[in-house]
């Protein structure tokens, strides 16, 4: 069985060979070039181990490039998203565990060595909520790490679109383009 043969293109329409570095741009606009595509794949894995910390400084470093400032921002907004929540999440705890240490209804003896009801019933959502976050988190960072090393303008559900028309708003019409 042969393989099949590629497709010629016309000398024409290739640019001189002379004219370009080894590392630049694609002839075609909007194409991210490989070095792109690594800097976004890492920023949506760092985010798994690091945080918002790899993210952020993948997106400081690489402020020449509008691809991977897309995914490392979309990062960075997950995890700041993440943290808000699970910091609310916290102080909801504490203050409804801090409360009903405070406040013992009239009648009710107070028990020593027992834990407040808030802290019974709040303690294992907490826990429950920071465990399926990182689960989350996993998902995440590794599905879009893998689109954006193909170099595709993969975006989060909710933060992909509204980022997608600061940075490329061409792709807004592509028939991939992120929709919510």
């Amino acid at each position: 069985m042969s393989l099949p043969v590629p497709p010629q293109i016309p000398p024409s329409a290739l640019p001189p060979t002379s004219a370009y570095a080894a590392n630049a741009q694609p002839y075609f606009p909007g194409a991210p070039t490989k070095d792109e595509c690594t800097m976004a794949m890492l920023a949506h894995l760092l985010q798994v181990f690091s945080g918002f910390i790899g993210p952020l400084v993948i997106f400081l470093v690489k402020q020449d490039s509008k691809f991977v400032k897309y995914h490392a921002l979309q990062s960075l907004i997950w995890q700041a998203a993440y943290l808000i929540l699970g910091f609310g999440a916290m102080a909801i705890f504490f203050v409804a565990m801090f409360g009903s240490i405070a406040h013992n209804p009239p009648g009710v003896p107070h028990q020593p060595g027992q834990p407040p009801p808030a802290f019974v019933f709040f303690f294992p959502l907490i826990w429950l909520f920071w465990g399926c976050g990182w689960i989350v988190n996993l998902i995440l960072g590794i599905v879009y790490s893998v689109k954006a090393n193909r170099g595709e303008w993969a975006g989060y559900p909710l933060i992909g679109r509204m980022l997608l028309r600061e940075y490329n708003p061409a792709a807004m019409s592509h028939p991939t383009a992120p929709t919510i």
